[in-house]
């Protein structure tokens, strides 16, 4: 339960951080793509355009022709692919009524899902268990940039890609309920923003230097 008493601390230490920021999960899947090789300020730009034209209604959101959609997201960059891969996955979330709730009565199994996400252009693994576990309500760890330096400060192995981690962590055999896992990645980014960015590493100064994992 290691990975659990980690969650609790950094949870004591920062609080709840409320992740993913959105209103609605159509505005969690549009944020999933737009936060791409981009920073969050870049990303309400285009979502603050997207609900102008949309209010992210799904069905708008699916008629949008890739033009319009490539001039609204412009701000978040990498906007040809982006829209590609926004309007491909609501043409595929259209045949499930735009309901996560039937999705997962299709799909059960989350690896079959994750599978089926990751055939879609524009979604690779830190997409697909944004949307996994933000959208569709699975239990999973984002391996991402700060959840690889983080785990690297802790055990003292190089995570070199989003794999090396990921199949170390199972949040369901660590008893993570839905809700703790949504927060851990909050709380991980969070930290990582403050104390692992780059060039102004801060791990000495931070209330994990001290933790054993």
């Amino acid at each position: 339960m290691k990975l659990k008493r980690l969650y609790n601390f950094i949870y004591d230490n920062m609080g709840p951080q409320g992740w993913w920021p959105a209103e609605s999960k159509d505005e969690i899947i549009l944020g999933a793509f737009l936060t791409q090789n981009t920073n969050w300020n870049n990303v309400t730009k285009s979502l603050y355009n997207l609900q102008e034209s949309t209010n992210f209604i799904p069905e708008k959101i699916r008629k949008l022709d890739l033009e319009n959609l490539e001039t609204l997201i412009r701000p978040s960059g990498f906007f040809k692919n982006k829209a590609r891969g926004i309007h491909n996955f609501f043409v595929w979330y259209e045949k499930y009524q735009y309901n996560p709730d039937i999705v997962n009565k299709i799909f059960t199994e989350t690896e079959t899902l994750r599978d089926t996400l990751l055939s879609f252009h524009g979604i690779g693994e830190e997409t697909a268990d944004v949307l996994l576990l933000y959208v569709f309500d699975r239990i999973v760890f984002i391996s991402d940039t700060y959840a690889r330096r983080l785990f690297s400060r802790l055990t003292g192995k190089i995570y070199t890609n989003y794999k090396s981690l990921h199949r170390e962590i199972n949040l369901i055999k660590e008893n993570f309920t839905l809700q703790e896992a949504q927060e851990f990645h909050g709380l991980i980014d969070e930290f990582g923003k403050i104390y692992l960015s780059g060039k102004r590493d801060k791990w000495e100064e931070s209330f994990l230097k001290s933790f054993k994992f």
